[in-house]
């Protein structure tokens, strides 16, 4: 009779338990704070795939999105805001992310659960990190222009440009020690390198228009840490009446950097569908808010993180890296979408828009 009773109270414990734990969740507010607009992949693949898993854990939270438009001033005042809106959990893509230390520890000091998103955050440990393998996509970008320019038959000692991403983001930080790495052993020498200030297009364009002033027929190809950069160089080679543009990186697998590698001028990219880092944040930001504790791959800057592999893309795999291959049913990218206005290139790589 005893073993019953303790077992009926066991039982109720855990129904009632669980009602407490979803009542906690109920019209609970989640922020979801990015970085810039100079990407387009924060409004049309993050912060929807973000929102719709949040959907699918908890329908009655709220969830606020901000953009900070490359402005960390602008940032710590949308960070405030949702604090004072009554964020539970805060998802950030830090625009500075050593400014940012101080934001977590502020929220962490009233019981706000911190995720970093997609840039770490060195200088304080947030709750958890969830990002690509920043590291790892530099060294595969790298690595991949130098076996290309080794098929060319580029001679040895030969020089590239390292156009790499805002001194202020610290993924950007590993982005450029895995770019390092993967030049390092290659035998094409930098012939220079530079921080773009905000990943902003216009100054990578401004910088690499000088760069080939300066070194003219010396420079045999370009890392560009992301695909708004490689446009950027891509844009000065152009301008400079540069013919065949040498070969460029990218990342992100935007839809004008995937463009680029249909039309040759772009060598190559990184697929990270952002829909997929998002619903993990979701993810991590539900079950800590449910005081449970995420699993983590491993911990990086102090932080508990969960780092997912990126794939590289270049004109031989993106049909079937990016068109045949789906997520959530669909195509990562439309056929109709992505040749539009390059119908030509895409049926040379067997496209049919």
């Amino acid at each position: 009779m005893k073993r019953a009773l303790a077992l009926s109270a066991a039982l109720l414990s855990a129904i009632f338990g669980a009602q407490a734990n979803a009542q906690t969740l109920n019209n609970t507010t989640v922020a979801f704070l990015m970085p810039d607009q100079a990407s387009t992949r924060y409004e049309q693949h993050d912060y929807p795939g973000f929102l719709a898993q949040m959907k699918k854990l908890c329908p009655t939270c709220k969830v606020i999105y901000l953009n900070a438009d490359g402005d960390a001033t602008k940032q710590q005042q949308q960070f405030n805001s949702a604090i004072s809106q009554g964020a539970k959990a805060i998802v950030m893509d830090a625009v500075d992310t050593a400014a940012a230390a101080s934001l977590v520890k502020r929220a962490q000091g009233q019981g706000i659960k911190v995720i970093a998103y997609d840039r770490p955050i060195p200088n304080a440990k947030a709750d958890y990190y969830v990002s690509f393998d920043n590291e790892a996509i530099g060294k595969l970008i790298a690595t991949s222009l130098v076996d290309h320019l080794k098929k060319m038959n580029m001679p040895s000692g030969s020089g590239v440009l390292e156009i790499n991403g805002s001194p202020t983001d610290a993924a950007a930080g590993l982005i450029k020690k895995g770019v390092h790495a993967g030049l390092a052993s290659g035998g094409y020498k930098p012939l220079a390198e530079y921080d773009t200030p905000e990943w902003a297009p216009s100054k990578a364009q401004q910088w690499a228009s000088g760069q080939i002033t300066r070194f003219g027929k010396q420079i045999v190809g370009v890392v560009a840490a992301n695909d708004g950069t490689a446009g950027g160089a891509v844009a000065a080679f152009s301008a400079a009446g540069v013919n065949p543009v040498p070969p460029i990186t990218g990342n992100d697998a935007t839809i004008a950097g995937l463009q680029y590698i249909v039309a040759g001028l772009q060598y190559n990219t990184i697929l990270k569908p952002s829909e997929i880092v998002a619903g993990a944040a979701a993810d991590v930001a539900v079950a800590l808010l449910k005081g449970q504790k995420p699993k983590a791959d491993k911990m990086l800057f102090n932080t508990p993180s969960k780092l997912f592999v990126p794939t590289l893309i270049t004109a031989e795999n993106l049909k079937a890296e990016v068109i045949d291959k789906k997520l959530n049913g669909q195509p990562i990218i439309a056929a109709a979408v992505l040749c539009k206005g390059y119908e030509d290139a895409c049926k040379k790589l067997g496209i049919n828009p």
